[in-house]
């Protein structure tokens, strides 16, 4: 295994990208991350804590730690009551 402690951050990305493997299971977790940084991302902008989230969705703060450390793809309902909760429009598209 290789010694990363002198690497700075772009250094050690591109080692990453390089592995096929790695760039493999990036792909495969592309839409929890996406799902887990556009949440966090609402959350803070409304300075709501995953507590008062889940307080106002009816639902545990694990649930919604769990959705933003992309642990899991949420459902379209539970996705359309986030957006609620956070007063925002959900917007679902296909890039090619």
């Amino acid at each position: 295994m290789k010694n990363y402690g002198h690497l700075d951050w772009k250094d050690f990305e591109k080692e990453l990208l390089a592995r096929p493997d790695f760039k493999e299971a990036q792909k495969e977790t592309r839409l929890e991350y996406e799902i887990a940084r556009a949440l966090i991302k609402a959350r803070l902008e409304k300075g709501l804590t995953q507590a008062e989230i889940a307080r106002r969705m009816n639902t545990k703060q694990s649930v919604i730690s769990r959705v933003e450390n992309a642990r899991t793809i949420p459902s379209l309902a539970f996705l359309k009551r986030l957006a609620e909760v956070l007063n925002a429009s959900l917007e679902v598209q296909f890039k090619f």
